[in-house]
């Protein structure tokens, strides 16, 4: 193999590592996007003062 076709070869590896990279780096950005969306979600839809007691009088 010639150096020009090496050179080449690792040139394309380098652009498809990099490539993968971004593309995991966005996924793991929107994951915790989500997560904290979710999270924030179920803040705002706690309710501490309902069922905190019951009347059982008649």
């Amino acid at each position: 193999m010639n150096i020009a076709a090496l050179s080449v070869a690792l040139s394309q590896m380098n652009v498809r590592q990099e490539a993968t990279v971004s593309v995991m780096k966005k996924s793991m950005d929107q994951a915790e996007s989500t997560g904290d969306s979710i999270v924030k979600m179920l803040e705002q839809s706690v309710q501490p003062h309902i069922g905190g007691s019951v009347d059982i009088k008649g």
